[in-house]
């Protein structure tokens, strides 16, 4: 049984061609064409966390396919509380034929598909979102035409959408170095996993964000104080107040350099709207990805 619970379990091959599907399907939807891949098939998606991009992009994209998806507030179902993981898996794989979880452990979505029999995809955990990355690699590749060679200056945690964007990166010849304060590095199991599925050198990390920028083809960068880090707010906003992506910080940057942001976007934290605004910024194009790369994603485990 094929999964999507992390980036590091597409090889390299299969990573370029859901980036390949994913083009496709975008111009075919451009072109009103009508496409039936999913047709009879079930999606349910069980969130823990709210949503809007994961939410509504899979909800689109599964219609667009000619499936029907269902969503189930995770508080509704209460996986491992309410009754244990295997017997929810198991259920549920008797009456749909997906499901994407949106959750805060990523021991969920792992104990999920253990005893699931039908495929699992990951909408986010705490340490991975590989949907995210997939659009990530689609907006560079529209912009640049290929990610191999390009280099992603993350600026800020290294959370969970650093860490899935790292790897996918690394898998198809891009680097990402990690611009953030001493106690947000990449952790050990990162670095882990990173050599086992990847090899090479660890991204690069730096306190400098000028430094990270400077030779740059995209930007990055994604809220400070994520869902469920709500206690650290304060803490976390005084510590990453000079990672801000702001004019001053773009203009060290090349000419030629994106912004990306994976939203929503605290606007004048971690972004300012002069740049979110701007030319640099392909934040929107990037946000619509979500929808594209996730319908190659469906076909792919349920095609």
């Amino acid at each position: 049984m094929r999964h999507l619970l992390n980036i590091h379990s597409l090889d390299r091959d299969t990573l370029l061609g859901l980036l390949r599907e994913a083009a496709r399907l975008k111009k075919a939807t451009e072109a009103g064409e009508t496409i039936s891949t999913l047709k009879n098939k079930i999606v349910a998606l069980i969130f823990e966390k709210p949503s809007l991009r994961t939410r509504v992009s899979f909800e689109s994209g599964v219609a667009q396919l000619g499936g029907t998806s269902l969503f189930i507030p995770g508080a509704d179902v209460g996986m491992g509380v309410r009754e244990t993981l295997a017997d929810f898996a198991r259920t549920m794989s008797q009456y749909v034929n997906c499901l994407v979880l949106r959750v805060f452990s990523q021991s969920t979505v792992d104990g999920v598909a253990r005893y699931a029999t039908i495929p699992v995809i990951n909408g986010l955990s705490d340490t991975s979102h590989p949907c995210q990355a997939l659009a990530d690699l689609l907006t560079i590749k529209e912009h640049f035409g290929d990610v191999t060679g390009k280099t992603i200056a993350f600026i800020g945690d290294g959370n969970n959408v650093a860490r899935s964007l790292a790897i996918a990166a690394g898998k198809v010849g891009g680097k990402l170095i990690l611009a953030r304060p001493d106690g947000f590095a990449f952790d050990d199991d990162f670095a882990a996993k990173y050599k086992q599925y990847v090899g090479g050198p660890l991204p690069e990390e730096t306190k400098d964000p000028i430094k990270a920028v400077k030779h740059a083809d995209v930007i990055y960068t994604d809220v400070w104080t994520s869902m469920g880090q709500e206690a650290e707010r304060d803490k976390r906003l005084q510590l990453f107040a000079p990672y801000q992506v702001n004019a001053a910080l773009l203009a060290k940057a090349p000419k030629h350099v994106k912004v990306l942001h994976c939203l929503p976007a605290h606007r004048g934290e971690e972004i300012t709207g002069e740049v979110i605004e701007g030319p640099a910024s392909v934040v929107f194009q990037q946000a619509g990805n979500r929808l594209h790369a996730q319908k190659a994603v469906l076909e792919y485990l349920l095609t």
